[in-house]
Order: C-alpha cells, then structure tokens, then sequence
C-alpha cells in the first residue's frame, strides 16, 4: 500500500515509533528519547524553530508517561500550530520486550498500522503529477558548502543554523532535516553562497 505523504514534522517518543510510522508515512519524524526531551535544549530548540514555520503533529503513547511528555511538548508550540494525535488505549505488549509496559498497554509502535494509518489519513497531500515536487536541500549541498565534511563544519552549521532560528551543536543529517522544513533549496543556495563569501 502507498505511504501516506505528511506536510508537517511529526514528533514521536522513541526509535521504535519512528520505524513503526516511517512503514505507513513519508514524513519528517522527531524523537523526543523519552523524557530525554525535558533536558535535550538543542531538540526543543529545534521544535520551536519549526513551529514558527509551520504546524506539528504530536504522537504520544496512551499512558501516564506519554501525557506527561506530550503536556511538555504542547506547551512549547503555539495551539494553532499543533495538531493532536492519539492511538487507541488497548492492552497487550509490544512484540521486542519481554514485559509489558507498566500501565499494560500498547505504546505507538505496537498500534496496528491499520489505525496508525487511519490517524493521519486526514492529513496526507497528493502528490500530483502535474506539480513539481519541492527541490531538496541534500548532504552534497552541504559538503559543497563546507557545512558537512569539514573539520570546522560543525562551526559554519552553528553560523549559518543562527539565521534560522536554529540550535548549536546539531548535527549535519537533524540540521539538514530542519532547513528542508525551513526554507527551499533555493533559498538555502543562496544563503550558503552569501554566507560563504563573507567568510
């Protein structure tokens, strides 16, 4: 079945969930590491930059943990740009632990794709074939540009990344992820040739 196409990042709490909405979407997908993000600045910085651009969508398990993570991240986005989404509460166990969950319920990666994929189905674009699909900012466009590759890239990401909004210290695949959201290729070329210059 074709994966549904997402306009907005959506931000899950762990790799597992990560995989199990990459099976049914194509989307940009955050983690938050579980509670990590109570203590990770450079994620909620990130979070922030991209709701100033644009709605996010927030996916948490159905127990305690998963409202206490997404009350956290509710309150750093703006209401009118947050979208809300839950799973359904249904006992069991995840298939890769040994023990169920504290609460006894499934978290995100053991929903049904079925469902996860009638939770977003309200939120797909078409991708027609007469539009032109929006050029990519890719790793090539940062090597180019020394932003990745170099041994002071992660110095030119922090400069450049500050325009934006956008954290300190983020790697080169978060910091291309983010600008992909941000801004277009096109834009980004011209910054990076700007910048560059200046340098």
């Amino acid at each position: 079945m074709e994966k549904l196409n997402i306009p907005y990042p959506v931000i899950v709490e762990g790799k597992y969930d990560r995989l199990k909405l990459e099976r049914v979407l194509n989307a940009e997908i955050i983690t938050t590491d579980g509670f990590g993000i109570f203590r990770n600045d450079e994620k909620k910085a990130l979070i922030r930059a991209l709701a100033g651009k644009t709605k996010l969508i927030v996916l948490t398990d159905p127990d305690g943990a998963g409202g206490v993570i997404r009350s956290h991240i509710c309150g750093m986005i703006p209401p009118e740009r947050l979208i809300r989404l839950y799973v359904p509460r249904v006992r069991g166990k995840e298939k890769r632990k040994s023990e169920p969950s504290a609460e006894g319920v499934l978290g995100v990666e053991g929903t049904d794709t079925d469902i996860i994929r009638s939770i977003f189905e309200k939120y797909a674009v078409s991708v027609s074939e007469n539009s032109e699909p929006k050029e990519k900012i890719t790793v090539s466009d940062l090597y180019a540009f020394g932003l990745t590759g170099a041994a002071d890239s992660a110095s030119r990401r922090d400069v450049f990344g500050r325009e934006f909004g956008l954290p300190e210290g983020m790697n080169a695949k978060a910091f291309m992820s983010a600008l992909n959201f941000l801004i277009t290729r096109e834009e980004f070329l011209a910054k990076a040739e700007r910048l560059t210059h200046c340098r």
